[in-house]
């Protein structure tokens, strides 16, 4: 954590570091989570995981951490307090696994460097249409706070950003890759504001066909 920020909640900062630690974490990919405790799947319809996982979401991402209570999540997502405990265990653990950007990174990156860009794209918007939800966009709520929220940012950058550093080749990787995440960032944003426009109609490849090259541009150097 960077300094001027306000401290992480002891549980919290410690779910982090056994996330971090995991490595199952970075081989993980969305598709395949298990539906255990803080594993951040949606793909198990009827047990309310995806509610819970979206209602968390919202507020981690827009209340401070202190503000945030399990009772308040349920709520939001229609089910009860104890069905939270249930999948996600604690509020820190479920914060941990709001924070978590490992699978989704791993999906996104699954491509060899010269089809990255289009194969990015595609994952992209059909994991928004599958889930209703983008898999990355959450931290921008997070940008300017100086609380718990800071470590959505921290968690980004390090899952997203370094590990599409570490993958890239040539001149300026960290560069291109701060610059890759907000192309992925803008298109995730630009297909919510949208949510009724051009883009739902059109298909993730005929989307890949047009937002993909400007990508491929950065990851090729």
């Amino acid at each position: 954590m960077t300094s001027g920020q306000a401290t992480v909640p002891a549980p919290a900062r410690a779910a982090a570091r056994v996330s971090a630690a995991s490595p199952e974490r970075a081989s993980a990919t969305a598709s395949a989570a298990s539906p255990t405790r803080g594993t951040a799947s949606t793909a198990d319809p009827g047990t309310g995981r995806g509610a819970i996982l979206r209602a968390a979401r919202r507020a981690f991402t827009q209340r401070p951490y202190a503000e945030v209570t399990i009772r308040g999540i349920a709520a939001d997502a229609g089910v009860s307090p104890s069905l939270v405990v249930k999948h996600f265990g604690r509020k820190d653990e479920l914060f941990n696994t709001v924070a978590d950007f490992g699978p989704a990174a791993a999906e996104l990156f699954d491509a060899p460097l010269d089809t990255l860009g289009r194969h990015m794209v595609v994952t992209l918007v059909n994991s928004r249409r599958e889930t209703q939800t983008d898999p990355l966009l959450r931290v921008v709520f997070s940008l300017g706070n100086r609380d718990e929220r800071s470590l959505l940012r921290d968690r980004f950058h390090e899952q997203v950003t370094e590990a599409l550093t570490a993958r890239l080749t040539g001149p300026e990787r960290a560069l291109r890759a701060e610059l890759i995440a907000g192309h992925l960032l803008g298109l995730g944003a630009t297909l919510g504001l949208h949510r009724d426009g051009a883009g739902a109609a059109a298909t993730p490849e005929h989307i890949a066909d047009l937002y993909a090259p400007a990508l491929q541009s950065l990851i090729t150097g």
